[in-house]
């Protein structure tokens, strides 16, 4: 596909993980995919991630649908439940391991932090190797010490260069900074970015479009990407959406949710409208998602997070139907 024909008909996605409810910060985030792929005259792709196994819950997959559909949200085609299509994904690292790409790794979280000499809490990069070439297949690991083994991918030497509509360019020694990383995990299921990528490409995405706490995993994205022969879609990151601290909204702040403010009677016309607003673009006080089709300048888009406020988090509990 020429950059012409992904100009006249992107196709880009919403993926929501059901490992809890959706806030606002999602709300914006889907609102500006869906304008942005929707102006062109293209389709707009469902996926359900939902492979975090042990967080995951099937209470908030029909609360994703819910709320995309209250905010006023479609898609095109069948929605995707990301674990009812392991058979392509597992192929596919199945392929790299054929190709010698990946390898097993029997190392637990305790185990890098302590060849890290990292301290207790969040294992820090780059993964230091220990695995690689130590074994010679998935088999041989697991019986030589008795623990399941996961795959990890051979990063390549060399700098990884992702180019982002907004976001300033990224250019990371991805082997320095991050190590060899995981594809499929020592539970058997495969890991989050062999499994974004190999669904981007079912789906046919050509534009991704999300928020900026993922541009650091588009890196490893790109190199699967290039390992599998896929092409790469067009990203763009858009700032977050922070509380007034500075912090990002996280899922587990129920009072922000979309559940919570749509169970209280919020138009979410107003939370359509406050989206607009903080995107630069021409509304009133409400507005529906389909009224405003066409008019998002990502140009015009605020380069820094959105700050919600307690006074614009009153005003769109008020904002009744």
């Amino acid at each position: 596909m020429n950059t012409d024909d992904r100009e006249r008909s992107p196709v880009g996605r919403i993926a929501p993980s059901p490992t809890g409810r959706l806030h606002l910060g999602h709300a914006r985030s889907f609102l500006l995919a869906w304008w942005s792929v929707r102006q062109r005259g293209g389709r707009m792709r469902l996926r359900i991630e939902d492979l975090d196994a042990e967080r995951a819950q099937a209470e908030h997959i029909d609360g994703c649908r819910r709320d995309l559909e209250w905010l006023g949200l479609d898609w095109d085609g069948e929605v995707i439940v990301q674990s009812k299509g392991l058979e392509e994904i597992n192929a596919r690292v199945d392929d790299l391991l054929r190709r010698g790409l990946v390898y097993p790794c029997v190392c637990s979280r305790a185990d890098i932090r302590a060849a890290q000499s990292a301290p207790q809490g969040r294992v820090t990069s780059p993964y230091p190797g220990t695995c690689r070439d130590k074994f010679t297949s998935v088999e041989e690991a697991e019986r030589k010490t008795g623990r399941d083994a996961g795959l990890r991918f051979r990063v390549p030497s060399g700098s990884v260069e992702v180019v982002d509509r907004l976001a300033p360019r990224l250019e990371v020694d991805l082997q320095s900074e991050v190590g060899d990383f995981l594809v499929a995990r020592r539970n058997g299921l495969p890991a989050y970015q062999i499994a974004v990528v190999v669904d981007d490409a079912r789906q046919g995405i050509t534009e991704v479009l999300r928020g900026d706490d993922l541009l650091a995993s588009t890196p490893a994205q790109k190199v699967l990407q290039e390992a599998l022969g896929y092409a790469h879609p067009e990203w763009v990151h858009v700032p977050l959406v922070t509380d007034r601290t500075g912090r990002r909204l996280a899922k587990r702040a129920d009072d922000l949710s979309l559940a919570e403010l749509r169970a209280g009677g919020t138009d979410p016309r107003a939370i359509v409208a406050w989206t607009a607003r903080g995107a630069g673009m021409p509304t009133g006080e409400r507005a529906s998602a389909a009224q405003l089709v066409g008019e998002l300048d990502l140009a015009r888009l605020p380069r820094d997070p959105v700050t919600l406020d307690e006074a614009s988090l009153d005003a769109l509990r008020e904002a009744r139907l």
